[in-house]
């Protein structure tokens, strides 16, 4: 659960992480290596990546170029629909490794469940051994549901440290949110301010909530996610709203206040893509 003070969560594993994590997605090239960097200079850790985001070298690019050490920085990608075979995936995440140019991820997820292919129980497994190989530190999924969850501990006995799904105000995912704290599972949001093709930030709700605390509604948004120990993976190229992002930690949410955003829950329509981790067939 989070620990205000220091920041961070602390995970079933016995390791932590920052409460606030630097999404990723739709960034590449040398663009998005000046955006990682600023993201690094406002002091984000967590830099939240995936090998269908197609942007690993970026990412690895912009650590090599960081004035932060490798070891103070948190690495974290996700293991593609195409390898979720036991072999496949020791390969892939070797591969990634090497995109990076680093000898280990400090988080590692499988990007989603697939399970008309129904291999992720082997996915899982090919992560429960990387990391005993050494090649990643903390182990989890993304997009995993009560069903799946249960099938991968049952078979081999290790619970995900995290689950990052979808969450943001349309789509709350609240009772995922239930499900992975049962499991003792840190939820991580992706999207929480759901995409260019949802308007969250713009409702009236939000706004007038933001007003009265003096701040923006993604802080709002954020704090909203963190009151509810989910931690959100956030996305912004400006410095100047990376460091708006990290600024959540001097005001507090009344439960009043998470309940009415609670409220603007929209269900399955919600969703920004229509996603649904047991129809959706993520590739690559």
């Amino acid at each position: 659960m989070t620990n205000e003070k220091l920041k961070t969560f602390e995970l079933n594993d016995g390791s932590s992480l920052p409460a606030i994590g630097l999404g990723t997605v739709n960034i590449q090239g040398a663009q998005g290596v000046n955006s990682i960097l600023t993201a690094i200079e406002a002091g984000y850790r967590l830099i939240d990546t995936s090998t269908n985001y197609m942007n690993e070298g970026m990412v690895g690019e912009a650590i090599r170029r960081s004035t932060v050490p490798r070891e103070q920085l948190l690495i974290s990608s996700k293991l593609p629909g195409a390898a979720h075979d036991y072999d496949k995936a020791i390969k892939m995440i070797q591969e990634s490794l090497y995109r990076l140019g680093i000898d280990y991820f400090d988080k590692y997820l499988i990007h989603w469940p697939l399970p008309k292919q129904g291999k992720y129980d082997q996915a899982w497994q090919a992560l429960v051994d990387a990391q005993k190989f050494g090649l990643i530190k903390t182990i989890g999924v993304s997009n995993f549901l009560e069903e799946h969850l249960e099938k991968i501990i049952d078979k081999t006995g290790v619970t995900p440290a995290t689950n990052q799904i979808e969450r943001h105000p349309y789509f709350n995912n609240n009772e995922l949110v239930e499900t992975n704290s049962k499991f003792g599972i840190l939820t991580e949001a992706w999207s929480p301010f759901g995409r260019e093709i949802n308007d969250v930030i713009e409702h009236e709700t939000i706004a007038e909530i933001a007003k009265k605390y003096d701040k923006s509604p993604t802080q709002v948004i954020i704090r909203w996610n963190l009151q509810k120990d989910v931690m959100p993976i956030v996305k912004s190229s400006s410095l100047k709203h990376q460091k708006a992002n990290l600024d959540v930690f001097d005001f507090e949410l009344t439960q009043e206040d998470i309940q009415t955003i609670d409220s603007l829950d929209k269900g399955e329509p919600g969703r920004v893509e229509g996603q649904h981790p047991n129809e959706y067939e993520e590739f690559g």
